[in-house]
């Protein structure tokens, strides 16, 4: 088994960037998810409310971000040139953010057609996994939905598409990490893997939403497929809210490898896994 893709997603929703390499960090891979548009209530968008989302390219250019939706281009500093500081909501998470200018703020609401900020996570933020998953005491994330890395199987997704009536490519997952070489569904039953140097906890599997259905590349809502057909599949038979489940969250043991496509991987520890429907 080995790494075949690295994906990292700067700003949350938004366009996913594909990598040979990248560091890893305690909060999830360098730059994925460290920013977050938010809207006046200081809440954060996702392509749930905000289809487009998907379409807006985003760049990691000479000192910042690079973003582009249609013919629309705009560079960002990594850092906000303003000193603003707000409290933002994720979920059920409170943390603390830097908010951008207004300049940024209204390419992004005339892009999206909706009032909106981005936000950015500085480094003394510390948002924390759940504990009942957490491996340290001091785990935390970015502004990922829960955890700092998702993986996939190559063949969970063939598995998938060979039910489908038209197949759908990786990125309707949006992972960070996918595994070449592995049986299907391989990854329910890890709990500890070597990927090159490094080690990983698998500590809990990823519920999916309606952002699965929506199409990556030109952000529009695409029918019930895939989670119409993974409902028949893989909803837990003890599953009380019918969570359906594909792909695995992970949290790195230390943080400061650096992961690159080929690495290795090895299954150090497996559990049993879920039964389904």
């Amino acid at each position: 088994m080995y790494l075949s893709e690295i994906n990292i997603y700067p700003i949350k929703s938004l366009a996913g960037i594909t990598l040979e390499s990248s560091q890893i960090e305690r909060r999830g891979l360098e730059f994925d998810r460290r920013w977050m548009l938010i809207d006046e209530d200081n809440k954060f968008l996702t392509q749930r409310e905000f289809p487009k989302m998907a379409a807006v390219k985003t760049e990691i250019a000479q000192g910042g971000l690079r973003v582009s939706g249609g013919k629309e281009i705009l560079s960002i500093a990594f850092e906000p040139q303003s000193s603003e500081i707000e409290t933002v909501k994720i979920w059920s998470s409170r943390c603390r953010a830097r908010i951008y200018e207004s300049g940024v703020n209204d390419w992004f609401s005339d892009i999206l057609q909706t009032k909106c900020r981005l936000a950015l996570m500085p480094e003394e933020t510390r948002r924390k996994v759940n504990y009942f998953y957490a491996v340290n005491r001091d785990d935390h994330v970015s502004f990922a939905d829960g955890y700092p890395f998702l993986l996939i199987g190559e063949n969970s997704l063939a598995d998938l598409n060979s039910r489908l009536a038209e197949p759908l490519p990786m990125n309707r997952f949006r992972p960070n990490l996918v595994v070449a070489d592995a049986e299907g569904f391989a990854e329910d039953s890890w709990k500890r893997i070597k990927i090159g140097a490094s080690v990983f906890h698998v500590v809990k599997p990823c519920a999916r939403c309606v952002i699965t259905t929506i199409d990556q590349q030109i952000g529009e809502k695409d029918g019930k497929e895939p989670l119409k057909t993974l409902a028949d599949f893989r909803t837990p038979k003890r599953s009380v809210k019918k969570k359906i489940l594909f792909g695995q969250n992970l949290i790195a043991e230390k943080a400061g490898d650096v992961l690159r496509v080929g690495d290795k991987i090895e299954v150090l520890e497996t559990k049993r896994a879920p039964k389904f429907l």
